[in-house]
């Protein structure tokens, strides 16, 4: 009988002992994701590790970086934009911003002063100035910001690229997702689902705020029956088992992965804490991050392990603000003057040091970041101050690796209500990403129910106007 690679690590040892051996054996296992985990899949990539914010609740456009003097020509005047309701209210009158804009940079942009620490970094970002959804609603909006498709069951931006290019490290996750401290967004996990990819490549879910970041990695105190020799006897229990149950069901990519992730938890059991442990970073980082700060302490905290996580090879790392419901996050119906400010000063400093940070380490050299969220709002009111969703156009800016600093693409419309020029959807900023990855996005394929599905499903461009030459 042909002896198989699990076999092996069963008959050297169960437990953390054939846990261990596999990390030995894991690059000769897959070397066909390994062999292009820097190097690109079907050309040269110019970016290795990926930061995306996301700002969960639709960032109002034109109370933060979509300056127009129009709103403030029509402010109190009720326009006609051919809608009879919005989509939770009826059309109020024309809202200018109740923040001062003001002019950054070389590039002149100009920004809301409710985002003061990003202001200062306007020259070394691209803008997307013209971004679409196909929805106004939280959840399929959320989904296709994502994943590229208005329902759940699609893989996310990072479970392709964990399936397309493979790890980058032994020993963390491909990809990693912190959410907001408060709680999951919409669609709670299905944003960084691996659906019908191979399951190892779903999201590992990290709080780093939280007095377990990692869920299950070890025995609860309670458990205090759990031993040392008891767990390696579970472990080694649990691998029989599983090659015993692999044999019937070979097919099912869930087993594998829980196999895998057996194999991953002994590992990090020694690289997370460090990984995690901030407190190796000098005060003047935690001040920079404002983690000195309860408003921005959470989420500058989130920041500062995805620095160091990148750091340490994890490919994809997704940081959320604002967790799901009509409050503290960027869903601003009812009371844009105070809700929108709340939120933006919770992420602007620790966002700017993230910047800064990335840079003087050199690791934007290789390294992409991503701002970005799931639709915009109206220009006009909702209630007395808030504002209504709207998918007709919205930012998204990005920097780093491959990137042309100071780059605009894209105009809406005098209202910010419409896409002017250059429309783009999230089809288009995910072939942009793919392709500076190394990856052609029409070509990174997985068969499903007889269909070839694509992260870009059957649209896309790559942004060529954003990028260095």
């Amino acid at each position: 009988m042909m002896l198989t690679r699990r076999m092996l690590l069963q008959q050297l040892g169960g437990g953390f002992g054939a846990l261990a051996l596999t990390s030995l054996l894991q690059s000769n296992a897959d070397a066909t994701p390994d062999t292009v985990a820097s190097g690109g899949l079907h050309h040269p990539a110019k970016v290795r590790r990926v930061i995306q914010l996301f700002m969960n609740g639709g960032v109002s456009q034109m109370d933060t970086f979509d300056y127009k003097p129009e709103l403030e020509r029509q402010h109190g005047k009720q326009v006609d934009f051919g809608l009879k309701v919005a989509v939770t209210s009826t059309p109020g009158p024309v809202m200018k911003p109740p923040f001062k804009f003001s002019q950054y940079g070389e590039t002149g942009r100009w920004v809301s002063d409710v985002l003061p620490h990003m202001a200062e970094h306007v020259d070394e970002l691209a803008f997307l100035m013209s971004m679409q959804s196909k929805t106004n609603v939280h959840g399929p909006a959320s989904y296709m910001q994502n994943t590229g498709f208005l329902s759940g069951g699609f893989p996310a931006l990072g479970a392709w690229l964990s399936y397309g290019l493979g790890k980058l490290t032994d020993n963390l996750p491909t990809f990693v997702v912190l959410p907001d401290h408060r709680g999951l967004p919409y669609n709670n996990t299905g944003n960084f689902s691996s659906a019908f990819l191979p399951a190892e490549h779903g999201a590992t879910i990290i709080r780093p705020n939280s007095s377990t970041p990692i869920a299950n990695l070890r025995p609860p105190q309670s458990a205090t029956q759990i031993t040392t020799d008891s767990e390696l006897a579970g472990l080694e229990l649990i691998d029989r088992l599983n090659q015993a149950h692999l044999v019937e069901h070979a097919g099912d990519s869930r087993l594998e992965a829980r196999i895998k992730s057996f194999e991953l938890a002994a590992r990090m059991q020694l690289s997370a804490p460090d990984a995690l442990d901030i407190t190796q970073e000098s005060a003047s980082t935690h001040k920079a991050y404002g983690l000195d700060q309860a408003a921005t302490e959470p989420f500058g905290r989130n920041c500062l392990v995805a620095r160091r996580l990148i750091e340490r090879d994890v490919r994809f790392v997704q940081v959320w603000s604002g967790m799901g419901g009509p409050k503290n996050n960027w869903d601003n119906h009812t009371d844009i003057v105070n809700e929108l400010p709340f939120i933006a000063r919770s992420v602007d400093q620790p966002i700017g040091a993230l910047l800064t940070d990335l840079k003087q380490r050199g690791l934007l050299d290789d390294t992409l970041v991503i701002w970005t969220t799931e639709f915009g709002r109206m220009p006009f009111t909702q209630g007395a101050t808030g504002r209504d969703h709207n998918g007709g156009t919205f930012v998204t800016w990005l920097t780093g690796a491959g990137i042309k600093a100071g780059a605009t693409y894209g105009q809406s419309d005098d209202f910010a209500y419409r896409t002017a020029e250059q429309g783009t959807y999230c089809y288009d900023l995910h072939a942009t990403v793919l392709h500076l990855m190394g990856i052609d996005h029409k070509r990174l394929t997985f068969r499903h129910n007889g269909i070839d599905r694509r992260l870009t499903d059957v649209h896309g461009h790559v942004i060529d106007e954003i990028l260095n030459a």
